[in-house]
């Protein structure tokens, strides 16, 4: 454990961390809530925080004192990257794929058709979880714009591509 804000004797020090300049308490010390704040929040900022209350000449607390809170920092997925693979051609088969690079927890995808053929696909030809989208035997009228968002809780963002038959 690293220490990271301390206050005795009615001093409140900040300890050299990279979290220095984004630390503190929330209320006067006074108010007996020693909440903290954590500003601009990163996603290694998450971990488990622990709360420490020694009060003075008090034997009966021990043990009683600590309060411990795990953190997770979401974050939302980064725009992702659509991709085309195979022959775009009359009867061939297509993969479209939609991956992005960061998010906290771990973005699921969604593909659908734009207009002016608004569609939404299902398994076994949409994989929400790998962001891939099969398509079979293709004709000339699933030629158009596909939109891939990828979302979770802390967010979304898009990408398309257009499929040419």
């Amino acid at each position: 454990p690293v220490q990271i804000l301390t206050y005795l004797d009615g001093v409140v020090k900040v300890e050299e961390t990279e979290l220095k300049p984004r630390v503190g308490f929330l209320y006067p010390i006074l108010t007996h809530n020693i909440s903290v704040f954590i500003n601009a929040t990163r996603e290694h900022d998450s971990g488990q925080y622990m709360c420490t209350v020694n009060v003075v000449d008090d034997v009966t607390s021990t043990g009683k004192n600590i309060g411990v809170i795990n953190l997770t920092v979401l974050v939302p997925p980064a725009a992702p990257t659509c991709q085309l693979h195979g022959d775009p051609t009359v009867g061939a088969n297509v993969t479209l794929s939609c991956t992005s690079e960061k998010g906290k927890p771990s973005p699921t995808y969604q593909w659908q058709r734009m207009a002016p053929t608004l569609q939404v696909f299902f398994p076994p030809a949409h994989d929400r979880a790998r962001g891939t989208l099969k398509l079979t035997n293709l004709s000339l009228e699933m030629s158009g714009l596909y939109l891939c968002v990828a979302e979770n809780r802390a967010g979304s963002a898009e990408c398309s591509i257009v499929l040419e038959v």
